[in-house]
């Protein structure tokens, strides 16, 4: 006869790997501030600009972020963080400044 399958067991090993999934996920994004330089700005700042970059709809400005984007992951000089007065120039290519949804 068979074991019958222990239900309960199988949801709290689920539970405990979405959970780890997560905790991985937070850990990178913050990583991934840090990388960026993104950490040397307010949090004000960047949570504006994090929001502004989710309400964007235009996709040539949103294809310009992730070319950049790629870029600096193959980038092997990442590991410099950029400079904070770099707001002017740090526009993505193509835009001549914050996008307006």
């Amino acid at each position: 006869m068979r074991k019958p399958r222990d239900f309960d067991a199988e949801l709290k090993a689920l539970q405990d790997k979405t959970k780890a999934l997560k905790e991985n996920k937070v850990r990178q994004l913050g990583e991934l501030v840090t990388a960026t330089g993104a950490d040397a700005i307010g949090v004000e700042i960047l949570a504006g600009a994090l929001l502004a970059a989710s309400d964007t709809t235009d996709a040539a400005t949103k294809e310009a972020w992730r070319e950049r984007g790629e870029g600096f992951f193959q980038s092997k000089t990442r590991k410099a963080p950029r400079k904070a007065g770099r707001d002017a120039s740090s526009a993505a290519p193509g835009t001549s400044g914050p996008a307006s949804g």
